[in-house]
């Protein structure tokens, strides 16, 4: 088996009853993407990256070489985006890790981003996924990535530093495909 990256090619879209679609990214959607990530990474309650981290560089992040990025689109409306990327090198290599964001909370992207990703990452090769750094505070993607059928598998005490509460806890959440 060839790696996972380089894996059979990806639908370019999924469509969902709603009229929200799921497809990659294009360059035309960095305002979109920013639009959506920039206030989750401004807050720095969820994401182990700077809050101050500039534009461009916030977008060579979400969007780099080494991953694949999409969009959750409504209307031409970017409503979340989500990328998949190998999570090792080498023996690791057919484990996929992923970054999601949603701009529209309590719609149920976050739950069609994740049920996509699943579904592109065993069309690419993929045996598992893991989440490298789940912040133990977010209960919502906690509850939703246990809804999915991932599993806590470590606990990094006081990994993370929350901008109010402190030090707390950061997970290793982790699932078969």
């Amino acid at each position: 088996m060839g790696t996972p990256e380089k894996g059979l090619p990806i639908p370019a879209r999924t469509h969902y009853r709603s009229g929200m679609h799921i497809r990659p990214a294009r360059p035309d959607d960095v305002s979109g993407i920013l639009a959506a990530i920039r206030p989750v990474v401004a807050a720095g309650e969820t994401y182990a990256i700077d809050s101050t981290i500039g534009d461009d560089e916030l977008i060579a992040y979400w969007m780099g070489p080494d991953k694949r990025t999409f969009v959750a689109e409504e209307d031409g409306a970017v409503l979340g985006t989500y990328y998949i990327r190998t999570n090792q090198a080498g023996g690791g290599r057919h484990v996929c890790n992923c970054g999601y964001v949603t701009a529209a909370a309590g719609r149920g992207v976050a739950r069609r981003m994740c049920a996509d990703s699943l579904d592109r990452a065993r069309a690419l090769g993929y045996r598992a996924m893991q989440f490298n750094f789940v912040v133990s505070t977010n209960a919502r993607a906690i509850g939703l990535w246990n809804s999915m059928g991932f599993e806590t598998v470590g606990r990094l005490p006081g990994a993370f530093r929350h901008p109010s509460l402190g030090d707390v806890d950061a997970l290793v959440m982790y699932r078969a495909l």
